[in-house]
């Protein structure tokens, strides 16, 4: 395999150059965006714990990219993992078919978990990942004979991801009657 160099800033198009126009296509999620694109604040690269804006500032990113990136960023030892596999093969659906990878890593996975925890569900977000608890849940009840079992309870004010399950057991501030599920 050829030798990967990873420079510390990878090349980046030229955000801070966005016009209101550049911007328009992308509704950002949890933002108000046209105050947003009347002001923009674009970072243009990110190494350890940090991002950089266009102008040179540090930005601490105390959430961890939002909860995926808490090794930090453009770490070395990650980088090359994540290019060795790509090489490989980028990714496999879990949709009636697989790759060996996953059920490798889902064997040391389940050696690592307590007591009688031994099985692994992946998913690609939290989101999906309550979402899916939520249906093995219901699913479980059912084939128990259990199937009017449908009562989802979640923590109020309790953040559960933003896919309509989660949302229905944790509700979004002032709309919780709204978002309420029985």
């Amino acid at each position: 395999m050829p030798e990967v160099t990873h420079p510390t800033h990878p090349p980046t198009a030229p955000t801070h150059a966005l016009s209101r126009a550049d911007m328009e296509a992308f509704w950002m999620p949890f933002t108000a965006n046209r105050q947003f694109k009347e002001h923009p604040r674009l970072f243009v690269s990110a190494k350890d714990m940090h991002y950089t804006t266009a102008d040179g500032r540090q930005v601490l990113d105390g959430t961890a990219g939002l909860w995926c990136v808490n090794a930090g960023h453009c770490r070395p030892a990650i980088v090359e993992a994540i290019h060795q596999q790509v090489a490989t093969m980028d990714y496999a659906p879990a949709f009636q078919m697989g790759h060996s990878g996953a059920f490798q890593l889902a064997t040391r996975l389940a050696k690592m978990l307590p007591g009688d925890l031994d099985h692994v569900f992946f998913a690609n977000s939290g989101s999906e990942a309550v979402d899916s608890a939520l249906k093995i849940a219901l699913a479980y009840h059912r084939a128990r004979g259990e199937g009017t079992r449908q009562r989802l309870i979640g923590r109020e004010r309790g953040y559960h991801g933003v896919g309509f399950g989660g949302i229905s057991v944790g509700g979004i501030g002032p709309n919780r009657k709204f978002m309420a599920a029985s």
